[in-house]
């Protein structure tokens, strides 16, 4: 019997006998509608599964207990918007519970006193109100700006125990002080205890601030986005504003390397508002903000991105779109993205100067980090030796690190691939050995896994290993959806397993999300193009370059296999006046000299236009 820890919400519509009887059909269909455009979707979106549903209400499963109550609020907040205009008796409201339990698993059903729980906390909840446990109340208090009203200890029906219970005031303006609970003296003591092994050995940039201060400058970046000012002078537009904000605030959140406020913490500041004050009450040290204009079909977002703790202006964009205004939050969204967050982001950036900007006895984990890879983003080898070096230092002063680990596994694949290695297959058993070690000291973090799966997709290529590699980069790709480099590099190494046609559609992908991206993304969906044998279109796309390609061995290739040889050995000859001692039996083990490049049978194919292109077999 499989029983795990989880969070469940129970939801139930208000009087819905009584709804029924006045009408039912109308009733029906309004509910029917609220499911489809409102509840299931805000579920989805809150990574959260409906296992029960029912004629009036449902329950469901989330992984994390913030993305519960934020939905929650999502959906009362969005239920009271569709009845703002709604005759009282017409009026489709839920009551809502949520409890953190452990429950028995079975199928795609949960059971156990944990699910009935939170079924009688819905019961407990006011029409348009949520109820929580006392568990749930304590996890999330400090980190989302609500009220917790403690409802005291609450006895229900066929549960032994009372249950502690508090209610969530989610409309005003944020607040200082959360649940208030009373711990014994020796557990503030612990706490304390804990919380300074964490600092030292962690650095404490995975965790919530625990106060409403601003973010110090050694924890990982948090960042807030409000809601963008309408410009237009028509309130009708205030949608937009708040929609593109929300757009932004789903992004970001996916990149592991920032913490980002939920919508339902920053959006309470829906009028001009220092930056300060919002560093102060959400405990973030960046914020977003912009203003949306629409005139027609023409739209003109501006964007900043604001320090809020030394209150310089890090970063400003200006985007003209004009179409349909959901696609535009979407396009927004991607490019405000694409400009802060990343490994290259404007964020990492700022970070990475404050690192800079301390003095080596004060360096905490993460700045080693930072340090580091500020130096390793430049992929000159010289570069790239010293944040080797940085690293190692870093792991000195923090032996059980697994993020330094990782990022020194990095630094010899960077090495292998880019032929400043004189012993690769040595460098590759280096990688294999560090990622070894921070796999056995455990991944904290969802940066430290994203990195992981990262290089341990690179070190399986190395190794020959491609269905090892496409897994690895997989899951690399899933805890980082909106990156448009790990979509890249999943197609690169989806090529060498052998997958073309999921590579092309993955490069395709990322090109729509951000055209301008560097040559080398060309490239791989040239050679995606070529290995589905697609070669007009693989020669089309090395031309979209910005800097034209003229020794690219990819297309030699594919000028060979539409027999254009005179345009394929025009193409040799460039590489060869770079390379004249490069051979057919080389590219078929780059770059390790012993691990095939790719897979069968394409392998033979690609090698055999090579060749024909005039390149030397040995």
């Amino acid at each position: 019997m499989e029983r795990r820890l989880t969070t469940i919400l129970a939801a139930d519509v208000v009087g819905y006998t009584a709804l029924m009887e006045r009408d039912e059909a109308g009733t029906f269909d309004r509910l029917r509608q609220h499911r489809s455009e409102l509840i299931e979707p805000a579920i989805l979106k809150h990574h959260g599964r409906i296992f029960k549903l029912m004629g009036d209400g449902l329950l469901a499963e989330f992984a994390s207990v913030m993305d519960a109550v934020e939905c929650a609020v999502t959906l009362q907040r969005g239920l009271r918007e569709r009845n703002e205009h709604v005759p009282q008796d017409q009026r489709i409201e839920l009551r809502i519970g949520i409890n953190l339990c452990e429950v028995i698993v079975e199928g795609d059903d949960r059971f156990g006193e944990g699910v009935n729980v939170a079924a009688r906390l819905q019961q407990l909840a006011d029409p348009g109100g949520i109820c929580v446990s006392g568990k749930v109340a304590k996890e999330v208090a400090k980190k989302l700006a609500f009220t917790f009203e403690p409802m005291g200890d609450q006895k229900v029906k066929n549960i032994a125990e009372p249950v502690e219970t508090y209610r969530i005031r989610f409309d005003g303006g944020p607040v200082k002080s959360a649940v208030r609970v009373r711990p014994p003296p020796w557990a503030l003591v612990a706490a304390a205890m804990v919380a300074l092994a964490a600092l030292v050995l962690a650095g404490a940039w995975y965790l919530v601030p625990q106060s409403r201060q601003a973010a110090t400058a050694s924890t990982m970046p948090a960042l807030a986005v409000l809601p963008f000012g309408n410009m237009s002078g028509d309130p009708k537009q205030d949608y937009l504003g708040a929609g593109i904000a929300e757009d932004i605030i789903t992004a970001l959140a996916t990149f592991p390397a920032i913490r980002v406020v939920s919508r339902t913490s920053s959006f309470v500041y829906d009028k001009p508002v220092k930056v300060q004050q919002v560093a102060d009450d959400l405990g973030v040290n960046y914020v977003v903000e912009g203003s949306v204009k629409r005139s027609g079909d023409k739209v003109r977002v501006t964007a900043q991105l604001i320090n809020a703790v030394s209150g310089d202006h890090v970063w400003a964009e200006r985007f003209d779109e004009e179409g349909d205004p959901l696609a535009l939050q979407d396009a927004v969204a991607t490019q405000v993205y694409n400009s802060i967050a990343g490994l290259t982001g404007q964020i990492r950036q700022d970070e990475e100067r404050r690192a800079w900007g301390k003095a080596g006895i004060d360096l905490d984990e993460y700045d080693y980090y930072l340090r580091g890879h500020q130096l390793f983003m430049r992929w000159d080898a010289e570069d790239v030796a010293k944040a080797r070096a940085i690293w190692r230092e870093g792991l000195v002063k923090f032996p059980n690190s697994a993020l330094l680990r990782v990022k020194l596994a990095a630094s010899f694949c960077h090495n292998v691939l880019n032929e400043n290695s004189k012993q690769p297959m040595a460098d590759v058993a280096e990688m294999d050995r560090l990622l070894n070690e921070a796999s056995a000291l455990q991944l904290r973090t969802q940066l430290e896994s994203w990195l992981f799966h990262w290089l341990s997709a690179c070190r399986y290529r190395l190794q020959g290993k491609f269905p090892d590699a496409a897994r690895e980069a997989e899951l690399a790709v899933k805890l980082v959806p909106n990156d448009t480099l790990s979509h890249m590099d999943l197609a690169d190494v989806l090529i060498s397993a052998g997958k073309p046609e999921r590579a092309i559609e993955l490069a395709q992908a990322v090109f729509k999300r951000d055209p301008n991206g560097p040559d080398w993304w060309h490239n791989v969906l040239a050679y995606a193009y070529y290995n589905a044998g697609r070669i007009d279109d693989a020669v089309a796309e090395l031309g979209r370059r910005k800097e034209p390609c003229k020794d690219c061995l990819v297309l030699a290739a594919a000028y060979a296999r539409k027999d254009r040889l005179d345009a394929a050995r025009k193409v040799i000859d460039t590489f060869r006046q770079k390379q004249p001692t490069y051979t057919v039996a080389e590219e078929a083990r780059w770059p390790t000299g012993q691990i095939p490049q790719l897979a069968e049978p394409y392998l033979a194919a690609y090698l055999a236009d090579l060749e024909k292109a005039g390149l030397p077999a040995k």
